[in-house]
């Protein structure tokens, strides 16, 4: 049984992008609004809805125009959308762990300045590019546009190279807390 969409996704896959176009026209609203509900972000809801139809787009071969395309679209937002939720809440646990380790320093202001110089050698472990990026968004407080512009990349890459970074700065300091007193078991 062919889908309504049969004909767009058989010219879609031989390349023709209006037929691409109509597909996006189609559905992008209510893809928005299901990607809203989950990510609860505007900003973010528009990323992931161009991500989607960008690869449907790339896997456009792979379409199997006797199914809905509509379903392909639906779980592919869906997963990209939890993939956000998920890594939103481990960067939620980073913060949580750097409060702890704010207050733990509060107790102990000797800490700080060992605190300090473990930051500063984690972020020297990062790429060069990974550095700026730590530096803009979060010693100089920019948005990720402002940092995108600043950098001449796009706020995507700003925000996957950023949440990369955190990563990397939360892996080391909790391996390196231990030599910090006072902070070895805050992280």
């Amino acid at each position: 049984m062919k889908s309504p969409d049969s004909k767009l996704v058989v010219k879609m896959r031989a390349g023709d992008v209006s037929a691409f176009d109509s597909l996006y026209w189609r559905y992008y609203q209510v893809v928005y609004r299901n990607i809203l509900k989950l990510t609860k972000d505007p900003l973010v809801a528009e990323d992931i809805l161009q991500e989607v139809f960008i690869r449907l787009w790339e896997k456009r071969q792979t379409i199997n125009f006797e199914q809905p395309v509509v379903n392909w679209i639906f779980v592919i937002s869906f997963n990209l959308s939890i993939d956000y939720t998920r890594k939103k809440l481990r960067e939620q646990e980073l913060h949580r762990k750097l409060l702890a380790v704010s207050d733990a320093i509060s107790q102990n202001p000797s800490a700080y300045e060992d605190y300090y110089q473990l930051l500063k050698r984690a972020i020297e472990q990062l790429s060069p590019q990974k550095q700026k990026i730590v530096k803009l968004c979060k010693l100089e407080g920019k948005t990720y546009e402002e940092a995108a512009a600043e950098l001449k990349i796009s706020r995507h890459t700003v925000k996957e190279y950023l949440s990369a970074a955190m990563a990397s700065l939360s892996e080391y300091v909790r391996q390196h807390a231990h030599t910090i007193s006072g902070l070895g078991c805050v992280v």
